[in-house]
This record gives structure tokens, sequence and C-alpha cells, in this order.
């Protein structure tokens, strides 16, 4: 028979934190920390195979669930003492999902279950304390009615908040017993209302219901769009925990919290979290009260921190923190509740951090003899560094401070304010930068959280659902700005005598927590400190060589900042659409008298030369990859008529003779027409043009600088040796007669992309002719998967949320098909040339995922945007350490 229910808690364990696949992270998690002797409340787990069951049978369970989860309630009642459903001495649980990687707020909790009208007055009886059973009560009617019976959440909200208008009373604990009975029954009276039943009353019924429920939200639309940012397998599915009840809702010696061992948002070691006296854990992550900080030392005047509140159950937190710290060897996200003075640990999870936060703990983790130095690099995810290499805000700009709430998020975000998740989207798509501004966000906000480039929350703290979920995306934020009030029906927001619309611009500073009127200006990032610190770590690991894709000094200049170690890909077409010489290259193009053409591409030379001569200076000694014009004629061709009268006058040709050759230079499918190798083995002159200019410009800074300058030719879309064989003599012809003209020696390479499937075939009679390959894996991509990059986007998403592909093709490599086709070209090149120089160049070259498969192929280098050189570094770094120890185990 399956083993379909663990169970933790009270000595009885039957899981770890090894089975978290098996269990989820907070199931693993919770019988781990039982096994170490934290106190926990018994319960049991329904594991993520009933998840994977419930779907592939139709939402229907397995037929002996029902009697393991009857054994497994049976044995928590025996260890507490109660029993389910008993009207004297009634067992509440709780039941919440845990899927194996965190996905805070995305799927679904039910608190105070095996309440009804009779349980609730054995709950009075045995707690003494009427007020706190009847607000339990309220709390599962709500929760249950909104979760499972999907009755709005926003209606018991409305309730709740006309029941206080009536009562005069401002605070959810200010409310009496029969308060709490008033609003019982309102809250059954509209869950009648809203789904023609009763409220269930048979607690089984209710736990049925809720396991249904948790399981039914792995699939909603929130965890959806959650696992598509995060490349969250589907089929990974969620575990149900269900536990017994302890409660931080009985009075002014009980709490619950939120809290990490470590700051999640600058990486400082010191504990960091929120509370909230006579409060259940929902109360805090919503928003809907504002807690109050952990530590003395972190709180203001008129806060009440729980270190002064709750002193003993303070400092047995501060020793469970460390514990868990040294036991799990990371920072830790912890839930906990204090009943009656006594602390109970309900969750603890590697905490979501910011990327500074990241480098920050694993750095000192590592100094601290925690981790080692190879952990430290494994502990950051490289995509997360594109959080560190944003703009902060100018120091010097002069500002207005509109209000100022709590730094949940670091960084700097300016944008038009939108009040909704869908508004967000909808602007974002137009390419406007947007700020987010809730009262306080919800988990169906996450689709716009994503859009925008800041979250702005009037409600909450720095562990409510923003300041989590904003955190785990690097998106700016600030939380609890409560000085502002928001209309969500008039569209504004207001604060301090200024009233802004939807559509006007705000910015933020995640970093301090201030709001400020209208668009400040910014400044790039400092890469010092720990930044530094964990990049020489990674750079003494890695075996990859990174570069970037760049042919301004501009990016050149980025690139070197950001620590690339050349240039991988510099697409000299980019070069030709300058306002100074796209005149020239029109004039090129159209011109039919050869004498028309020689003189627009003498023309071009001094204008190439420079652009080679700029990057040579940059890079300094260090190689440059230069691309031969690479894309069909017809993106350089004049489009309105304006232009084409320009490009007739400087020709003296007629407007409808240059018409006429416009419509010849026209293709059906350009990406496989004219281009590549083929436009220079038609027009020799335009790559002999290109290849004088990077020979002059190669020898003048050599002569200038002192350094070496070797630079390196690649012929682009070779498909056949043939090909690269006339292309290279060509090239060769042309510098000798360079180095003829100046009486000097240079030193260059010139390679080929391999970018075409018969170019990987052949690979091995190519390699006869190359110095170097350097795999272009976006037309690869293209021409092996019959994808055009321009037109899938239309239907790519569908295909990967559907399974048909595991991710978009373009974004990290197929492995099984363009895979192969690498593999297969760096085995028949080297197969020719042992010590042939081998890197890729195209958009996969900053992806980590694909640079992992190129660290098993046994590429040499990756060459990348500038802003991703450093993601490459590190994800390098990591694909390095990951085949080492592939390589050990094995052995």
């Amino acid at each position: 028979m399956t083993k379909w229910i663990y169970s933790f808690g009270a000595g009885h364990n039957e899981g770890n934190a090894g089975m978290r696949n098996l269990l989820g992270g907070k199931g693993a998690n919770l019988a781990e920390m039982a096994n170490i002797g934290l106190p926990v409340p018994p319960g049991f787990t329904i594991t993520t195979e009933v998840c994977s069951a419930f779907y592939e049978n139709g939402r229907a369970y397995p037929q002996d669930l029902s009697e393991q989860l009857d054994a497994a309630m049976g044995q928590i009642e025996a260890t507490m003492g109660l029993r389910f459903g008993d009207a004297n001495a009634p067992l509440l649980v709780s039941v919440r999902s845990g899927a194996r990687v965190s996905m805070p707020g995305m799927m679904d909790t039910v608190l105070n279950l095996g309440l009804n009208d009779e349980t609730v007055e054995g709950l009075v009886r045995s707690s003494g304390d009427g007020r706190f059973a009847w607000d339990s009560y309220r709390r599962f009617i709500q929760m249950y009615g909104s979760v499972v019976l999907g009755v709005p959440h926003h209606r018991f909200e409305d309730i709740l908040e006309h029941a206080k208008r009536e009562l005069g009373k401002e605070d959810d604990t200010a409310l009496s017993a029969e308060d709490w009975q008033l609003v019982v029954k309102d809250y059954k009276s509209t869950v009648q209302h809203e789904t023609g039943k009763p409220f269930p009353e048979n607690p089984k019924d209710q736990l049925w219901g809720a396991i249904g429920a948790v399981f039914g939200s792995w699939m909603n639309p929130r965890a959806n769009t959650y696992r598509k940012l995060h490349d969250i397998p589907a089929s990974w599915g969620t575990a149900v925990n269900v536990q017994s009840m302890v409660f931080g809702n009985m009075g002014q010696d009980c709490a619950t919290g939120v809290c990490f061992t470590r700051d999640p948002s600058t990486g400082e070691n010191i504990f960091y979290g929120e509370y909230l006296i006579n409060a259940q854990g929902e109360d805090v992550v919503a928003g809907i009260r504002t807690p109050q900080p952990m530590s003395a030392g972190r709180a203001t005047p008129d806060q009440n921190p729980m270190e002064k509140t709750l002193p003993a159950a303070y400092q047995e937190l501060m020793r469970v923190r460390e514990l868990l710290e040294r036991h799990y060897k990371d920072m830790q996200d912890i839930e906990f509740t204090v009943q009656s003075n006594k602390l109970y640990m309900l969750q603890t999870r590697s905490g979501k951090r910011t990327a500074a936060a990241a480098l920050r703990i694993a750095i000192d983790m590592a100094r601290e003899g925690l981790i080692t130095q190879e952990e430290a690099i494994t502990r950051v995810p490289p995509s997360s560094l594109d959080q560190l290499l944003h703009p902060v805000l100018d120091p010097k700009a002069e500002r207005t401070q509109l209000a100022r709430g709590l730094p949940a998020s670091p960084g700097a975000a300016t944008g038009v304010i939108a009040f909704s998740a869908e508004d967000v989207e909808d602007r974002a798509a137009k390419g406007e930068d947007v700020i987010l501004v809730r009262i306080e966000t919800s988990p169906e906000d996450v689709h716009g959280m994503h859009a925008a480039r800041g979250v702005l929350t009037t409600r909450g703290g720095m562990t409510s659902h923003a300041a989590v979920v904003a955190r785990g995306m690097g998106r700016v934020c600030v939380a609890g700005a409560g000085s502002i009030a928001v209309d969500y029906k008039a569209q504004t927001l207001s604060v301090n005598g200024h009233t802004l619309k939807a559509g006007e611009w705000i910015t933020l500073d995640g970093g301090t927590g201030a709001v400020y009127l209208g668009r400040v200006p910014t400044i790039p990032p400092s890469l010092s400190g720990d930044f530094s610190t964990l990049m020489g770590w990674a750079d003494s690991v890695r075996r990859l060589g990174v570069r970037a894709n760049a042919e301004t000094p501009e990016d050149a200049e980025t690139a070197r900042r950001f620590g690339a170690e050349g240039i991988g890909l510099c697409r000299t077409e980019h070069m030709f659409f300058g306002p100074d010489r796209i005149g020239h290259v029109r004039q090129m193009i159209m011109a039919e008298e050869p004498a028309a053409r020689a003189r627009a591409i003498d023309a071009l030379l001094p204008f190439q030369r420079d652009d080679f001569s700029a990057l040579f200076r940059i890079m300094a000694g260090l190689p440059v990859t230069i691309r031969l014009l690479d894309p069909p004629l017809h993106e350089f061709l004049p489009h309105g008529e304006a232009e084409l009268k320009e490009v007739a006058a400087a020709l003296g040709q007629p407007v409808e003779t240059l018409r006429a050759r416009r419509s010849a230079l026209s293709e059906a499918n350009p990406m496989l027409g004219h281009r590549g190798c083929r436009l220079g083995i038609s027009h020799p002159e335009i790559y002999a043009m290109q290849v004088r200019a990077i020979a002059e410009a190669a020898l003048a800074v050599s002569k200038e600088t002192g350094k070496s300058v070797i630079p390196e030719i690649m012929i682009p879309l070779v498909g056949t040796k043939a090909e690269l064989d006339r292309v290279r003599k060509a090239c060769e012809d042309v510098i000798a007669s360079v180095l003829k003209e100046q009486g000097a020696e240079l030193s260059y390479h010139i390679g080929t992309m391999i970018e075409l499937p018969r170019a990987a075939i052949t690979a091995d009679k190519i390699a006869e002719s190359a110095d170097f390959f350097s795999f272009g894996t976006n037309d690869l991509t293209q021409t092996a998967l019959g994808l055009s990059r321009d037109d899938a986007g239309s239907f790519l998403p569908d295909y990967v949320e559907k399974g048909l592909l595991p991710q978009d093709p373009f974004i990290s490599i197929d492995r099984e098909g363009v895979g192969a086709l690498v593999r297969m070209g760096v085995e028949k090149g080297r197969a020719t040339k042992p010590d042939l120089k081998l890197g890729v160049c195209g958009e996969h070259g900053g992806d980590p995922l694909s640079i992992s498969f190129f660290e098993e192929v046994g590429l040499d280098y990756v060459s990348c945007s500038p802003f991703r050189v450093p993601v490459a570094r590190l994800a390098s770094a990591q694909a390095a350490l990951a085949a080492r120890k592939n390589k050990a185990v094995k052995a």
C-alpha cells in the first residue's frame, strides 16, 4: 500500500528535510524542526504524490487516502488529548499548502478548522474566553468561505467594517464575544446567500473541503503566474499540511509573527521581523493590522517590540534563530505563534531575499565558517544580479518627499501611477514605466507586480505579501506608507496636500522607504564591496571565459566595468545606422555604377576605422571579435519618399530608378536570403572595406598604446567550407595589402559563426579553414526549429504553458535539438583541430541554464550583453562547480 501521509511532532516524526520533493518544503521542515527538538504542534503531511494523482485522475483522491487520513487524525487526537468535532474539548487544525519550492502567498490556507455552532461553545468552556472562541469562529468562516466556498473575500470584510462602525470600535481586538456572535451570524447568512447552501457544520466535511481547496489552488491563476515567472514545473505539485492549532489570539500573553534570521533586504546579521499581540498569522502577512518590530533596537518610541512585551518568548526565539541558522546553514524565514507565553514553531524555510542581501549573507556566512566559499558562490542566483546593476537615486538631485513608508525592497523606481494590476500590465505593454499603488497587495496582484517597476502600499509591514513577493522578484517596494490615502474609485492618492491621479509620476526609494513627487534622476550603481568579493570568488573557480556583445564605446566600457574579458561579438551592422553614415550605406546599396558604389564605400571606411579603434583602445589588448556585415541589405534601404529622394540626389539618379532598385532588393524571406557571407561573395568590396578598417585600426592602436592588438574577424552564416575558403582568402588578401602599404606586421584570427545546421553537421570540414568557431545560437535556433524569432512570440508562450516545450528556446537553449547541433559542432571541429577556440555569442550566452550546457560541452567562452556579464561570470562559476561535483560522484 502506498504511504500517502507522514506524521510529525510530539516525538513521532516520519519525515525530514531531505524529503522536500515528497513532503514539500513546509512539511519537510516541520518534520526536521521536530527532529531537532523544537516545539512544533503535531500534525501530518499529505504528500505531493497525492496532488499528482488528484490531477491525473480527474480531481479524485487515491482510494486508501481516507483510511490513512483517519489514522493520522487519531494520532493527533491522542497526542493533544482532544477530539476532532468533540463538543466539549474540540481539536482544531490548520490546513496549509507546501510545495517543494517556496511560493509565498500563492496558495491557500485555512485556520481554526473544526469549529461549528457546537464546538465553538466547547472552545469557550475549555479556554474560558468567549471573545477568543467566537473570534476564532468568525476567522474560520471567513477563510473557509473565501478559500473553499468561493465567497468573495471583500464580502466578509465589508460586514466586519460595518459592524465596527455600528459598535463605535476601531480595532478588531476591541470586539466582545457578543459582538463576534453577531458577525458570525452575518457571515453565515452571506455564505447561504452566495452559495445557496448553509455553512458546513460537519468537521470531517470541512477537512476534506479544505484539502481539496489546497490541491485546487496549485492550479489557480496566481499560482500558475508565479510558477511561470520562477520556472517551477506544474508537475511538482503541492503537499497539504494538517496541524493542530495553537492560538496567538487568546489574549495579551499571546502573539503571532514572521521573522528572518537576518535582514532579507540588506543581509545584515540582525534578527529581523514583526509580530502582533493577540492575533493569528494571516493578520501579519495580510497587512490588515500594522505589526510591531521584534527587537527593541529597531523600534521607535511609539512601538512595542516583542523583546519588551514578551521577553521570555523572545529570548527563546533568539535561541531558535541561532539553532536554525547553524542547522540549515542559511538565512531562515520563520513563522511562530506564542500561546500563553509558550513559543511554537509553525514554519521555517530559506528566506526570500534581495540580491544585495543574498550577496552579503553568502559572504558573511563563508567568513563565519558556516559555509565554504564554493557554497557561497552557489547561494546567489545569477539572474538576481540584475537587481544590482540598475540605477539608484542621485543623492544630489532635488526632490519633494510626499511620504515615507517602510524600506521593503531596495533600489530606485520611477513610473506613472496605476491602481490595479490590470492597469499596470496595460501601461507596461505600451512601454511605460509603472508604479503599482495599492492599499495592500494580494496574491491576485502578482502579475501586475511583475510588470511594474515598483510597488507602493499604504498598509502592511516588512513581511507583508507586497514586501515578500517584491523582494523575490527584485522589484522596488515601499510598504506601509500610512499617511497616503488611496481612493480606488476616484483613481487618486492623496498625501500632505498633494492629490495625484493615475498616470502621474512618482519615485520610490526602496532603500529608505521614501516616496517622492515626479521623476527623480538616478546614477549608476556601485559594484564594489560584497559584489566585487563574490565576483572574485566566482572568477577563481570558473573555467569559461566571459566576453560581451558590444559595438559602441559605451557598451564596451560598461562591459569592461562589469568584468568582460573581451568582445565576443561586434555587430558591425549596428554601426551603419548612425545619422552621419546611413546615407553613405544607402548610396552603397542603391548604386548600380561601380564608381558610385566605390565612393560610398570609401566614405564609410574612416567611420569604420574609428569605430574599431575605439573598441581596441577600450579593450586594451583583450580579444575583440568583429563580425562582418550580416543582415540582409534591405534593412538599410530608404523607406519613406523623403529618404528615397535624398539618396537619389546624392547619386544623381531619378527617384523612379531607385524605387525600382529598392523593389528589386526586397526578399520574401530575408533572414534566409541574401545576407551573411553571401553578401561578401556577391559584393566583396563591402567586406574588403571592413577588413581594411579592422587592420588599419589594429595597427594604429598597437602603435599608439604599445599593446598588441590581435583582431578576430568573424565570417557570418557560413554553410559550406567553400564559402569560408573564398571569403577568408579575400580577407587575407586585403590584410596583406594593408601590411605591405604600412610595412608592418599583424597577428590576426579569422573564424566563422556556426549558425546553420549544415555548418554544425560539417564542422569537421569547416574547421580546416577556421581559426575559431562562435556558435550563433539565435540563428541556429531559428534554422534548427524552423521558428522565426520575430514571429514566434505570438504562440511560443502557449507551447511553454501547455508543456510542449520546457521553456522558450530563444531564452534557454533547446538541449535536445539545438544543443545536439552545438555538441556535434564542438566534437567535429575539435576532431579536426584539437585546439580550436570555441565560443557562443547568441542571447543564450547570458542565460544561466544555457551556460550550464556550454560548460558541459566544453566551450571556451560565452559572450553576452554587457549588463549580463556579471550574471554569466557567476553562472559559469556555478556550472564549473556543478561539473566538478558530477565528476566526483561518477568517480
